[in-house]
C-alpha cells in the first residue's frame, strides 16, 4: 500500500472524512424520514376532509329531499295543497284554506329543519319580522 494512502487512512483527515460521510447519511435520512411521514400525514388529512365533505353532502341532499317532501309528511303544519315551496330565504309559504277554496285568512311562513340544525341569521331576521308585523303587500304592474 502507498505510504500516502496508509497515512491518510490512519491519520485524522481519515477521521474526519469519515464523520462527515456519516453525518450526510444520516442528514439525508432523516429529511427522506421527515419527508415520507409528512406525505402521510397528508394523505390522511385528505382522506379525512373527503370523508367529512361527504358526509356533510349527503347531511345537505338528506335535507333537500325533506324539504321538498315535507308537506307530505305527518304534522305538517298545513295541507300540501295550500303550501308554495320558495327555497330561499324561507323554505314555504302556505295560505291555508286556499287548496279547498276557502277564503286565506293567514299566511303562514314555514322553514323545514331536520335533526339539530338552526335557523340561519337571515332566517331568525325573517321570522322577527313576521312576528312583529312587519309584513305588507305590494302590487307592481308590468310597463306602466
Amino acid at each position: 500500500m502507498p505510504s500516502f494512502l496508509s497515512s491518510f487512512l490512519l491519520g485524522p483527515d481519515f477521521f474526519f472524512v469519515v464523520l462527515l460521510l456519516v453525518l450526510l447519511v444520516c442528514l439525508a435520512t432523516g429529511v427522506i424520514i421527515g419527508l415520507l411521514i409528512q406525505r402521510l400525514r397528508y394523505q390522511s388529512l385528505i382522506r379525512r376532509e373527503r370523508a367529512d365533505a361527504v358526509r356533510r353532502s349527503r347531511a345537505v341532499l338528506a335535507g333537500l329531499s325533506g324539504e321538498q317532501l315535507a308537506p307530505l309528511l305527518p304534522g305538517f303544519p298545513c295541507k300540501a295543497g295550500d303550501v308554495r315551496f320558495v327555497g330561499k330565504p324561507v323554505d314555504y309559504v302556505a295560505f291555508p284554506g286556499m287548496s279547498e277554496g276557502k277564503a286565506v285568512e293567514e299566511i303562514v311562513f314555514i322553514e323545514v329543519k331536520s335533526g339539530s340544525a338552526g335557523l340561519s341569521r337571515r332566517e331568525k331576521e325573517i321570522k322577527a319580522a313576521v312576528k312583529a308585523g312587519r309584513v305588507r303587500w305590494a302590487e307592481w304592474r308590468v310597463g306602466g
